[in-house]
């Protein structure tokens, strides 16, 4: 157990002696009772069997934070990082700010944030290996480095910021509520450490002892009905209606009058001018998500498109079956597909725990893509090992069973096709990240497969000569309604992230701005291959050359489209500060060479 020491201060000890039965969000704030299969189990910290004497070890438990109090000292910060043991570019509690106002009505409002261990933990849903647990000991979501692979997916979904990849170690850790101190009685290391009694602990509303106000909200601090976390704030002194982020972050956060409430909006702190930044685009860290997604999905495409058409009935793509461009089709699908799961799997901090993906199939939509992609991926290659060697096979085992496993491949493709692309979109749609969370992301998913997956099989047919008129209109038309729905997404997607006002339109600020070339590249080019396929469909002339300026456009405007969808993302996460937690100041520092001094705390390019 830990070790308490003699002299304790008395503000490091807990000090409930009641609690409520409901916290405001209606869930019971005791989390097990004595009989419970839960109750009277040890927490085995560091392989202690003890449990701890805790009157209150079966309530919810979370912080409350006095933003008056607050003066940025970063106390908190310095003895979460010793307590944890954290190198510099890892923190589980960081200190924000806001300010609004001028000298000499200028105001600044401290926000210190940590995991708050939300009822419901959306960290705990997303990851695929199950390296989350909700615990009944104080409510705590604890996580486990050891069982995580680093796919960061936890990072995507939590609003606060909470869960810390770490590119070298190559997994993820975040707060664990100092739980072997709840053992003792001890609050956590960070409130202990807190000078101005900012920060406190307890069993969720109770309200400490000289306080006014339990808020679940203030100035940049994202919606609580993501996850309703455990945290309570007091915040009494009057603020400008309209409160900065000081960071890099477009953002400003506005007073409602009604409600009082402060919402995200957009602040064009930079400007309006147009910059290229095409080494900040392309070279992004999400590169291998970029390589995956748009390779699987012009696979998928493309074997759809082919089985479902000769099932179908379609003449040409019956025709297209039984021509010389039949296996170098399937033998290009399986070189794409193999080469996307690749760049996947290599961008895991630990690759070789790649298998872990499907502990939480239950709940996490990671893993069921990873099903589903893995389903397709074996159909995929089943069908292709009964098409190649499909004599060989024929004479061993009979063509009868031979052309029934090749079906039972193909339908294994399809339905692994459609599982893997729906939970492929689904794993987007995140609330804390509302750039991504609107349907133009299964547009634009979808999109590819149509018009990728198209050309690819157009492609094909043209360089083993087997392209005709009637099949590349057929292929033209398919592509066309493709580009045809990502451009409506586009502009749907635009309209709505400019109206909502939140991180979405301060990331559709960037995408015009800071990329402003790039994007507008991207939109010419998605509407140069819809005038090209539209125009070979309609002209039903389809010559080999026409389809290669195509399949040109269309995979550079897939590419870019896809790096900003990557790049650009801003997340519902806390104020950042000048140095700590700010965009702007990382990529300064990696320009000058602050970057290579461990002590700045800039997280390395690596994973």
């Amino acid at each position: 157990m830990f070790k308490v020491r003699d002299n304790e201060p008395d503000y490091a000890l807990l000090a409930d002696k009641n609690s409520q039965t409901l916290n405001r969000y209606g869930l019971s704030i005791d989390k097990a009772h004595q009989g419970d299969a839960l109750y009277g189990k040890s927490l085995n910290i560091n392989g202690d069997g003890e449990i701890g004497s805790n009157p209150n070890r079966y309530k919810q438990h979370g912080f409350y934070f006095n933003a008056d109090n607050c003066i940025a000292c970063h106390a908190c910060e310095a003895a979460c990082s010793e307590k944890n043991d954290n190198p510099a570019h890892i923190a589980f509690r960081s200190v924000g700010f806001v300010e609004g106002g001028t000298y000499p009505n200028y105001q600044r409002l401290n926000i210190s944030m940590a995991c708050n261990h939300c009822d419901d933990p959306v960290c705990l849903k997303g990851c695929p290996t199950r390296a989350y647990t909700k615990f009944a000991e104080y409510g705590a979501v604890l996580q486990d480095p050891d069982i995580c692979f680093g796919c960061g997916y936890c990072t995507w979904v939590c609003p606060y910021n909470a869960p810390q990849l770490d590119p070298v170690k190559g997994q993820v850790s975040k707060c664990n509520m100092c739980v072997d101190r709840l053992e003792v009685g001890l609050k956590p290391a960070c409130v202990s450490a807190c000078l101005g009694k900012a920060l406190d602990f307890g069993v969720i509303e109770n309200i400490p002892e000289g306080r006014a106000q339990a808020k679940t909200e203030i100035p940049g601090f994202p919606s609580p009905e993501i996850t309703h976390p455990n945290i309570r704030f007091q915040q009494t002194r009057t603020t400008q209606r309209d409160m900065v982020r000081v960071d890099s972050t477009a953002l400003k956060y506005h007073r409602d009058d009604t409600s009082g409430a402060f919402r995200p909006t957009l602040d064009p702190k930079h400007g309006y001018q147009r910059h290229w930044n095409l080494k900040k685009l392309l070279g992004s860290h999400e590169n291998a998500h970029i390589a995956f997604t748009l390779s699987v999905q012009t696979v998928m495409g493309a074997f759809l498109l082919l089985i479902l058409g000769g099932w179908l009935g379609n003449a040409q793509l019956s025709a297209f079956s039984g021509s010389v461009a039949y296996l170098p089709s399937l033998g290009l699908m399986l070189v794409l597909m193999s080469f996307g799961l690749f760049k996947l799997n290599m961008h895991l901090g630990k690759p070789l725990r790649f298998y872990r993906g499907f502990n939480n199939l239950r709940h996490s939509p990671v893993s069921r893509e990873i099903a589903g992609v893995s389903l397709f991926f074996a159909g995929l290659a089943g069908y292709g090992f009964f098409t190649f060697f499909g004599g060989m096979t024929g004479s061993l085992i009979g063509a009868a069973l031979t052309g029934s496993l090749r079906n039972l491949a193909a339908t294994a493709g399809i339905l692994g096709a459609c599982l893997g692309g729906y939970y492929m979109i689904k794993l987007y749609l995140i609330p804390a990240r509302p750039f991504w969370n609107h349907w133009h992301t299964g547009a634009a998913f979808v999109a590819t497969a149509l018009g990728l997956g198209a050309l690819l099989l157009a492609l094909t047919a043209w360089l083993t000569g087997a392209l005709t008129n009637e099949l590349g209109v057929v292929l033209t038309s398919v592509a066309a309604t493709g580009f045809a729905l990502e451009g409506i997404g586009l502009i749907a997607h635009a309209r709505d992230l400019k109206s909502h006002g939140d991180e979405g339109a301060a990331s559709f600020y960037e995408q015009t701005t800071t990329y402003g070339y790039p994007y507008w590249v991207r939109n010419g080019l998605l509407a140069t291959s819809l005038l090209l396929a539209m125009g070979m469909g309609f002209t039903e002339q389809a010559s080999g050359l026409a389809f290669g300026l195509l399949a040109l456009t269309a995979l550079a405007s897939g590419i870019l489209g896809r790096a900003l969808f990557y790049v650009l993302v801003i997340p519902t996460t806390m104020p950042g500060a000048f140095f700590w937690r700010n965009k702007g100041f990382v990529e300064h520092a990696k320009e000058v060479g602050l970057a290579n001094m461990p002590q700045v705390g800039v997280v390395p390019d690596a994973h």
